[in-house]
């Protein structure tokens, strides 16, 4: 299922988000390529839900006391997808919550199983202008590194869309408020549920 655009108010939001929290009894799971806003959203929709929000990344990078971008470095992406599938089913215990995850973790057939059995997926999805442009404010992404961000980040999407494709849920994340963004979750959390 797939939620279109529309333009929320906050009371709208806020009546959204306020049927919808008894209702959730997991938590909500943001999955989506790099730049498409799953930890900026993540913060607002935990915040209009009244629920705790995780970043499956900035979690990875306490327990590891460095950076994913040293973790990667340092002992290949093998080793970051391990620790990631432990920290999000750590993340996947935690009662209902917002967790967003790294752009590769829902790619990974165990982690995939696991947040779709325990979680409310939702796959962000956002055209790849969008994504080069988020992802071109900071120099923080080790799979950019070394090429051309927006050759790479087509090539990424291609791959990764099967994978993404198997959540249940998928909204739009564009260019306007992330409102919009938020909106769109709860809508689309309120029609399946």
């Amino acid at each position: 299922m797939t939620i279109e655009p529309s333009s929320p108010n906050d009371a709208t939001i806020r009546d959204l988000a306020t049927r919808l929290q008894t209702r959730i009894d997991r938590p909500i799971v943001l999955v989506g390529m790099m730049g498409v806003g799953k930890t900026s959203v993540g913060r607002r929709l935990a915040q209009a839900l009244q629920m705790p929000f995780s970043d499956a990344d900035e979690e990875i990078e306490r327990a590891a006391r460095m950076s994913v971008s040293e973790v990667f470095g340092r002992f290949g992406e093998a080793y970051f997808r391990d620790g990631e599938r432990r920290v999000i089913a750590r993340l996947l215990q935690g009662g209902p919550g917002i967790v967003a995850t790294g752009g590769g973790a829902f790619v990974q057939p165990d982690t995939r199983a696991m947040i779709i059995e325990r979680g409310i997926a939702v796959w962000m999805d956002s055209d790849t202008a969008t994504l080069v442009e988020r992802v071109s404010r900071k120099d923080t992404r080790p799979l950019l590194r070394g090429g051309d961000p927006a050759e790479i980040l087509a090539r990424l999407k291609a791959e990764r869309e099967p994978a993404y494709a198997l959540a249940p849920l998928k909204v739009l994340s564009g260019n306007g408020p992330q409102a919009d963004t938020v909106h769109r979750i709860l809508e689309a959390i309120d029609t399946w549920l």
